[in-house]
């Protein structure tokens, strides 16, 4: 049974009409509210402070104010909004939302309310700052799931294309839906354009080596001369290693190869119950340790240089601290892309994190289980929700539009699961108590793990808009580590400040030589750079990668025997 007080929509034009009558009294209840705040502000104060009672009187003037500019409006004229949206928000930028008055009112008002409870929530006085943190995400995500553009009755571009379509627009969205719901996310681009294998992940190479976690790739050379000391790359195990090599034109592992260099990588395995039960110290010992000997076996290098992709810098930086440990010297050079080993300042992730949700992961999957890849690609998406949530609910099932072919897109559905204990492991030391960052603190493999006794150069790159990875955070690793380090701080943001491809060189970066402890001094004196910081890092490697030998034509070695060509079945399995 039906609630008489639901509408229902026999047809397009009914629910057209209801969408009208809805924006309509939207229009007038925001309106006359918006009259009155002035008068009652001060009768319905926030929190007793300053900042909280500015905030609200400036809220209620710009209403009136927005009110009154509305009202001054002539009918089919346009007029510049009092409002404007955040830099980069597209939401309301079609012509719909300006010709109509009730829309254009509408979006503003919204636009003025959010910013707001933004703000609200920036001001409020609370001493701990990460239930702040939490706070100011949740204000977030609130505020980004009430916009007008997300439902059908307040977006005037669903209405405008389910009349030009004469209401197909609106079957293909019920369509879209069920298939969604069928699949179980969100579609963010068009599947069927990508493979793992034909066109992402496409340099060549072989698998020599694998065990339960992890296959090893070494690929194939594309230069005759190749600098001696090889590259061991240590991608994050959460998602999948082909981040890192999207098509030829984005891909930073061809990229290398082409720059003369023999590259190995690690390619994680997607966990199923039979790795339910992996640890820490397993992804250590079965991870980048036991690439490293492989690397050093197959290419007589003792000392190959590292390179580390956010968690995956993590991992390998622990490594490197137990063999440290053991009295072994395992690398030439280490870099670290958007890493964290000092999780005072853990982004936005950090604030998801608190004693409760710890103790609940570990009182489940921590004594075994699994993270499903769903549930933490969900996570991820909640940090940009506009973009990566509410952009497609609009585009897929009120518009009824198929999303574009983006390979980066289908990298990001492409989760992974995660083993319970190895998770539990992390959270609570790392985002939880930040035991990382003390000398002796943690034991890992049996061995107190030291980040100073890691004394190789290391160069470091960090993103400076970064929500995963706080680029301030990035940089305090070389407060850590003991050797030399280059710190480069890249443009954009986790992914596309990391994958910046030279072929086209655009963005920048910036680079200084001061060593000061203060990130923000050192940015101040820092140079901005046009281009790939690619271009910046591979001189920087090159430089410790010792003589140019002739390449050789056969991947792996009489011990380690080419599996199967790469990029390997670990990474084609799904969660």
């Amino acid at each position: 049974m039906t609630d008489s007080k639901t509408p229902t929509f026999p047809n397009v034009t009914e629910m057209l009409k209801f969408g009208e009558q809805f924006a309509k009294q939207f229009f007038d209840v925001v309106g006359k509210h918006s009259q009155t705040l002035q008068q009652t502000s001060s009768k319905v104060p926030l929190p007793e402070t300053e900042a909280l009672s500015a905030l609200q009187k400036a809220f209620a003037q710009r209403h009136v104010a927005l009110w009154s500019h509305m009202l001054q409006r002539q009918p089919g004229a346009t007029a510049e909004p009092l409002v404007q949206p955040p830099r980069g928000d597209r939401r309301f930028s079609a012509e719909a939302w300006q010709e109509s008055p009730m829309y254009d009112y509408m979006r503003q008002a919204y636009l003025l309310n959010a910013e707001f409870l933004t703000q609200v929530a920036d001001a409020l006085p609370m001493a701990d700052g990460r239930a702040k943190a939490k706070m100011q995400f949740l204000t977030r995500q609130y505020v980004d799931a009430l916009a007008p553009s997300n439902f059908a009755a307040t977006n005037p571009e669903f209405i405008k294309k389910a009349l030009e379509t004469k209401g197909e627009s609106i079957s293909a969205g019920i369509q879209n839906l069920l298939a969604d719901m069928e699949k179980g996310r969100i579609s963010m681009t068009d599947d069927g354009a990508f493979e793992v294998g034909r066109n992402l992940a496409t340099t060549p190479g072989a698998v020599i080596y694998e065990n339960p976690l992890m296959q090893l790739i070494q690929y194939s050379p594309l230069t005759d001369k190749v600098a001696a000391t090889p590259l061991l790359i240590v991608p994050p195990c959460i998602n999948k290693f082909y981040i890192m090599d999207l098509q030829a034109h984005n891909s930073l592992v061809r990229f290398i190869v082409e720059q003369g260099f023999t590259v190995f990588l690690v390619s994680w395995k997607n966990p199923k119950e039979d790795l339910s039960q992996a640890t820490w110290d397993d992804y250590l010992e079965k991870g980048p340790l036991t690439a490293l000997d492989v690397v050093r076996q197959v290419t007589g290098v003792k000392k190959p240089n590292v390179l580390g992709f956010c968690v995956g810098g993590t991992l390998l930086t622990s490594a490197l601290a137990v063999a440290k440990g053991r009295g072994e010297d395992p690398v030439e050079s280490l870099t670290l892309m958007t890493t964290l080993l000092d999780f005072a300042d853990a982004g936005e992730l950090g604030c998801l994190v608190d004693e409760t949700s710890v103790a609940a992961r570990e009182a489940t999957i921590g004594k075994g289980g699994l993270l499903p890849g769903q549930e933490l690609a969900n996570v991820f998406s909640a940090l940009r929700a506009n973009d990566l949530v509410w952009q497609y609910v609009v585009g897929n099932y009120l518009k009824g539009d198929k999303p574009a072919a983006f390979d980066l897109l289908y990298w990001n559905s492409d989760s992974t699961n995660l083993p319970g204990p190895f998770l539990a492991w992390y959270l609570r030391n790392m985002y939880l108590e930040n035991n990382l960052r003390v000398p002796g603190r943690l034991k890992m493999l049996g061995v107190k793990v030291d980040l100073g006794k890691v004394d190789v150069p290391a160069y470091l790159l960090a993103a400076r808009e970064d929500h995963i990875v706080p680029w301030q955070s990035a940089y305090l690793v070389r407060k850590l580590l003991g050797g030399e380090t280059t710190f480069v701080l890249g443009a954009s943001g986790h992914i596309a400040g990391a994958i910046n491809p030279a072929s086209k060189n655009r963005r920048s970066y910036w680079t200084g030589e001061a060593q000061s402890a203060d990130p923000d001094e050192w940015l101040d004196s820092a140079q901005e750079q046009p281009g790939s910081w690619w271009l910046h890092w591979i001189e920087w490697l090159k430089t410790r990668g010792g003589k140019q030998v002739a390449a050789r034509g056969r991947l792996g070695s009489t011990t380690y025997e080419a599996i199967e060509p790469a990029p390997g079945r670990y990474v084609k399995e799904k969660s």
